[in-house]
């Protein structure tokens, strides 16, 4: 090959060089700008209150191709989280169906209108707008994952080990400077409708219709035990006495003790004592120390209801369907506990509602 040639092939290489990274430019350029179209387009999609004509599926194929912020917003949970969720629903036994006439539902999608429905107060209307289905499905693919969901309690919620007890108790005493304490227990109240059947016993009272929750807590205002039900005219005590830990509390609690309020007399849980102008100093500073122990449980519940907003009320859901959702509530409440980000809403933390704790 002469000299010539040469040149002419090395010019032709270099230019096909940097025809070639130009090319790979505007592809990158590209795919930058395709995931910002889509981005967009599913913000629309999840703002929208009107069905938008779509592809069958399309709406939630791009919903699952999310980022994991965009993903969060609607959804409440990381794109991990959802995938962990999903995993172990489909281990329990859900599964993708179809009806007859109707087109199957995914079980990713029944995942996500569950999510949106737990996250939010928006109704079936609402769901089956996003999701391009219609209310009857939306419907029945939220209560069956519903109904699943409330079967995994040990998954998410169990009473702690030796060891752990141990780790909660130090994390106590450098949270408030007590010793031997495992946890903060409290109850709080879920709005419903008047039932039909012995509705007065659900008056509270503030004179509005609710079921109780009971919590206990540890130091990361996870719950390790919860008992759901009780009509709203239970008080504190009666709760705990009814619930299934009650049975068993000394075998659970062992030499550690629990922190709780005033309504509580039982000698395993730790109370402020009654300040009528006459406590000593170490006595109003163990009542400090009580007090800032205890907010682990208020925390617990504020942020609780604050993210999955369908526990602030549920005046127009069935009696039955309610101790489902409030279990579910907990269940996914702990499943985020360490992962989530700082509430947007509350920053120093999720306060509970004023008509939380009558």
């Amino acid at each position: 090959m002469d000299a010539s040639m040469r040149t002419c092939l090395l010019f032709a290489l270099s230019e096909h060089k940097k025809l070639m990274n130009r090319f790979l430019v505007h592809i990158n350029e590209e795919a930058e700008e395709q995931k910002k179209r889509t981005r967009v387009a599913t913000a629309a999609i999840l703002r929208s209150p009107h069905r938008v004509t779509l592809k069958t599926g399309a709406k939630w194929e791009v919903m699952l191709n999310l980022d994991d912020d965009t993903f969060y917003r609607p959804f409440k949970v990381t794109k991990r989280q959802f995938d962990f969720l999903l995993m172990v629903l489909q281990q329990q036994g859900l599964k993708r169906q179809k009806a007859r006439g109707q087109p199957t539902v995914p079980v990713r999608i029944k995942v996500l209108m569950f999510l949106s429905y737990m996250g939010n107060q928006n109704g079936f209307r609402d769901i089956s707008d996003k999701f391009d289905v219609s209310e009857s499905t939306a419907h029945k693919s939220v209560l069956e994952v519903l109904a699943f969901f409330s079967t995994l309690g040990p998954s998410f919620i169990s009473w702690p080990n030796a060891s752990r007890k141990k780790t909660s108790s130090a994390a106590f005493h450098k949270l408030c400077g007590l010793d031997g304490i495992i946890g903060a227990i409290d109850g709080c109240h879920i709005k419903i409708n008047r039932p039909n059947i012995r509705g007065g016993d659900y008056m509270n009272k503030q004179s509005f219709y609710s079921v109780r929750l009971q919590g206990i807590v540890d130091e990361k205002e996870r719950f390790i035990d919860i008992f759901v039900g009780p009509p709203g005219r239970v008080d504190d005590a009666r709760m705990l006495r009814a619930s299934s830990f009650y049975a068993d509390w000394q075998e659970k609690m062992g030499e550690y003790t629990l922190l709780g309020d005033s309504a509580y007399t039982d000698p395993f849980i730790i109370t402020q004592k009654c300040d009528n102008g006459d406590l000593t100093q170490d006595e109003q500073l163990q009542n400090s120390r009580i007090s800032l122990g205890r907010t682990v449980i208020d925390q617990a519940f504020g942020r609780m209801k604050c993210k999955w907003r369908r526990v602030r009320d549920l005046q127009n859901t069935r009696l039955e369907n309610v101790v489902m959702i409030i279990m579910a509530a907990c269940f996914l409440h702990n499943m985020c506990i360490g992962d989530d980000e700082m509430c947007e809403e509350h920053p120093e933390g999720c306060p509970r509602q004023t008509d939380d704790h009558v």
